[in-house]
């Protein structure tokens, strides 16, 4: 991985230039991407002009901001003006949008250096499109934003726009070894993103937690966050690391199926936390929390109920204009959202609120939760993007989530996941700060 903000004081003193930092992530490009497909469009030729402007703006000192000079990519799920943006789909093959995307507009305002367009399942749901992950190229790098993951993972990018609905971001972020950020619902603007569902989420995989927050915070304070959400607010800089009381253990409904490598790496971590202070409960310790896991069991399920739903279009729009182009997997989706009726959805949604109101009542018990971001190691085959029941809770919920690359599972990489409570983006930043200082 490459981080970008370590290197900022190089650019201004000019040890280092935006350009000459390109060049080392190109080099790792022409080295990876032949056997990782990360990228579905790239622009080399753009992005070293783009860092050539960089770096006369910081030899100026006068940068456009914190992130100027990241070489970023961009989900192809999300709309570029001066990119094909082609959904993970052979419908939109060749797709040329007349305007970019509220995020990917924002990138260009910050100075940041686009290097391409990062592969995405179809439609940012669950058929995957060939990427493979860098530290084993027989396995998945996860899904949906595959080739962000990917692609910040070989170091061929410093950090890259991803969305989320299920764990999309969270969990190829645990697979691929890099830092994940899912903000609190609204979080950043999603115009212009073909991620219309309610429980839809713009965020970033980077090299470090702190590109990970500044790249997010130069977006929302361009374009804000979704219609009705002031949008991710907190400092420009990376929060100051706060050492939290009390830190809770999400097992949720996948504990059973934990791998034992990931248990005890997990098991290590939560004794360190203990070591340094910070007390660990679990559901046995904490009624309300055992309400919450109870309810875990059912919140895969639910939220594959309320998408359905809210997919039937544009999917039978899709299926229209030619059903052979669609995945079996979205085919099923949309059986499922056809058969469902109006009341059926409003009971879902009604029943997700009362789950949102269960577990907001553990923010004055606790200062976050801690879990895993998968059972375990990525799964081997491309077939799959891999099982999310240790991330979907964080999307139900519609609340912050953090993923450090902290943990190994079978000698590869897994995400400690950290879930905040909602609006609490920074809060849980200063946290997930503070766990690194602890435990790297």
């Amino acid at each position: 991985m490459r981080p970008f903000q370590s290197e900022r004081e190089n650019f201004r003193s000019g040890a280092d230039t935006p350009r000459k930092f390109l060049e080392r992530c190109l080099e790792d490009f022409a080295r990876l991407e032949p056997e990782i497909g990360a990228f579905t469009f790239v622009d080399i030729d753009g992005a070293r002009r783009s860092a050539d402007e960089s770096s006369a703006r910081w030899s100026k000192g006068r940068p456009f901001s914190a992130i100027d000079g990241m070489p970023t990519g961009i989900k192809d799920i999300i709309d570029t003006d001066d990119m094909p943006t082609e959904q993970g789909s052979v419908l939109y093959n060749g797709n040329r949008p007349l305007f970019g995307a509220a995020s990917s507009t924002a990138l260009r305002l910050t100075g940041a250096v686009i290097l391409g367009k990062t592969v995405t399942t179809e439609f940012a749901s669950m058929e995957p499109r060939g990427t493979r992950n860098p530290w084993d190229l027989n396995r998945t790098p996860g899904g949906s934003s595959s080739g962000s993951a990917a692609a910040v993972s070989g170091g061929m990018i410093s950090g890259a726009m991803g969305t989320q609905v299920v764990g999309s971001i969270i969990r190829p972020a645990g697979f691929c070894g890099v830092y994940g950020y899912k903000p609190s619902l609204g979080g950043i603007n999603r115009g212009g993103s073909l991620d219309m569902l309610s429980q839809s989420c713009s965020g970033i995989l980077a090299a470090s937690l702190a590109d990970s927050w500044v790249m997010a915070r130069e977006i929302v304070a361009r374009v804000g966050g979704d219609p009705g959400y002031v949008g991710i607010i907190g400092p420009m800089k990376p929060p100051a690391a706060v050492r939290p009381k009390r830190l809770a253990l999400l097992q949720t409904a996948g504990w059973p199926i934990l791998d034992p490598s990931a248990r005890e790496a997990l098991d290590t971590v939560l004794a360190s936390l203990a070591q340094a202070g910070i007390e660990i409960v679990t559901r046995s310790d904490w009624a309300e929390l055992e309400e919450v896991e109870q309810a875990s069991a059912e919140m895969l399920a639910l939220t594959t109920k309320i998408n359905a739903w809210e997919w039937r279009w544009p999917l039978n729009a899709f299926m229209e204009r030619d059903a052979s182009a669609i995945s079996q997997s979205a085919r099923d989706r949309l059986t499922i959202g056809l058969a469902m009726t109006q009341e059926d959805y409003a009971a879902a949604i009604a029943r997700r609120a009362e789950i949102r109101k269960i577990y907001a009542r553990l923010a004055a018990g606790c200062d976050g939760l801690v879990s895993v971001t998968a059972p375990g190691a990525a799964p081997l085959g491309l077939t799959s993007t891999g099982n999310p029941i240790f991330v979907v809770p964080g999307s139900m919920l519609g609340v912050p989530v953090v993923t450090l690359p902290l943990l190994q599972s079978e000698g590869l990489p897994l995400g400690l996941q950290l879930i905040g409570f909602e609006g609490e983006d920074a809060t849980l930043f200063a946290i997930a700060a503070e766990l690194e200082n602890i435990l790297s």
